[in-house]
């Protein structure tokens, strides 16, 4: 009885280990074999006509501030992605590359790159090279409307890969993410959701298997740490914070798998009303709850979303331990007098933190803002906003871009990026670019 006992105890454990995880295996629906788009220069050996715009960079509280796009209409969508000593900034209209002062380098609009809209733009930190999303809103038969450039190198003037994916029944709004082996994406509507290809593959611009997940796998997480499993998560309409994980087998065939799935318990979480503005009735859109970027940096997700803080929108942000599910902070951005809209969020290796949104309200027109906090700050604050640009008109429509971008400088994984949408003296839309340095964070005390 004794030795049963004992071979009970030393069970456990084990049992323990191979149950904590009941939840099935997710493999691929469909698969797809894509041959690429070659481009041999970013801007088809200078046959594309330059587009040439922002730069004139600037001082600003020890920030570096410039120009982004300035042709934008109401939907301008920006991002931003910092490698190789460049700063890329997409939007609607096109693409522009700077250097890391802020100096105009080159631009080609989105028609002579490969056409499309809404682009989610990021660098990979393993791969050294840019990766961005274009959906082709115009190809009515959907037959391949998403698709996924990828550059050769960590230099975005040079050679490009653009992969044309087959989505007939989706919609656009999609959302990116990487692994160090992964591309991820998932998207709105339809039946297979998500779709993931290989890095390598992409980059060395080799025909690559596209595999598709039925239903959604969850936004995808941009992965910082040196890790080849892709993450994806997800906020249920049940109050859940669910987090899949996506992994290979031993034949190389990619799935997914629930890793956490907790409920949240949090009062704020509801969509964002729409916002006022100055000198206009019109309420302008204000995001979205659901996060426009993830990160997972040192084992935690971090995002930021846009929430109904008694009919307000405001900012809230989260810290999510990767594998457990738990919330290890989270913190709340709102104002009395304003709304806080259109949020992304940037961590660097050293856990500081960039929230950027912009600021609207009755007295004020649509203005860029950003907040940080330093890895040691007490949890759940932030610093002081800093504003660093004044909006000078109403938008003459509710729709006002789908997000905003932050993110990590792919050269050190300390400082910090922010691109925000900002109304000209026409109510179009404009865009503003800052950085904030590592040694401002450091030197700063709370």
């Amino acid at each position: 009885m004794k030795i049963i006992s004992y071979f009970i105890i030393l069970l456990f454990p084990l049992i323990k280990i191979l149950g904590q995880n009941s939840y099935p295996l997710i493999f691929p629906s469909s698969t797809e074999i894509v041959q690429p788009i070659h481009k041999v220069s970013f801007d088809n050996l200078r046959q594309c006509p330059k587009r040439i715009q922002g730069g004139n960079p600037k001082e600003m509280q020890g920030l570096l501030v410039f120009s982004g796009s300035t042709d934008g209409n109401r939907q301008v969508d920006p991002q931003i992605a910092i490698g190789g000593g460049y700063v890329v900034e997409a939007s609607n209209r096109g693409i522009l590359i700077f250097d890391k002062k802020g100096n105009y380098i080159n631009g080609v609009s989105q028609k002579c790159f490969n056409d499309g809209i809404d682009p989610k733009l990021y660098f990979d930190l393993h791969n050294k090279n840019f990766v961005f999303d274009l959906w082709w809103y115009y190809d009515e038969a959907k037959k391949k409307p998403v698709n996924i450039a990828v550059s050769e190198s960590n230099d975005p003037n040079g050679a490009w890969n653009i992969y044309p994916i087959s989505r007939p029944k989706e919609v656009d709004g999609g959302g990116i993410g990487y692994s160090k082996k992964w591309i991820g994406y998932s998207y709105p509507g339809g039946e297979e959701n998500s779709f993931v290809l290989r890095n390598a593959d992409a980059k060395a611009g080799r025909p690559t298997t596209i595999y598709h997940f039925n239903g959604s796998l969850g936004s995808p997480i941009l992965n910082q740490d040196n890790t080849e499993d892709l993450y994806f998560f997800d906020i249920t309409d049940d109050s859940l914070f669910v987090i899949r994980k996506l992994s290979e087998d031993k034949n190389g065939m990619p799935y997914a798998q629930i890793i956490s799935s907790k409920k949240h318990h949090q009062k704020y979480i509801d969509y964002p009303p729409p916002s006022p503005q100055k000198d206009t009735s019109i309420l302008v859109a204000s995001g979205d709850r659901n996060p426009k970027n993830i990160v997972l940096q040192n084992g935690f997700i971090w995002f930021s979303q846009a929430i109904d803080y008694h009919g307000v929108s405001a900012v809230q942000w989260f810290q999510i331990h990767a594998h457990s599910g738990e919330i290890i902070q989270t913190g709340l951005i709102k104002s009395d007098t304003s709304s806080y809209i259109q949020t992304s969020i940037a961590v660097n290796k050293k856990m500081d933190v960039l929230i950027g949104f912009q600021e609207t309200g009755k007295n004020m027109y649509i203005s860029p803002r950003f907040t940080y906090r330093k890895s040691t700050d007490p949890k759940g604050t932030v610093r002081e906003i800093i504003r660093y640009g004044v909006g000078q008109h109403f938008i003459h429509g509710q729709a006002w871009g789908d997000y905003s971008g932050s993110l990590i400088d792919g050269d050190n994984r300390l400082d910090l990026w922010t691109i925000q949408s900002i109304p000209n003296q026409q109510g179009k839309g404009e865009t503003l670019i800052a950085k904030l340095p590592y040694r401002l964070i450091k030197k700063k005390t709370k």
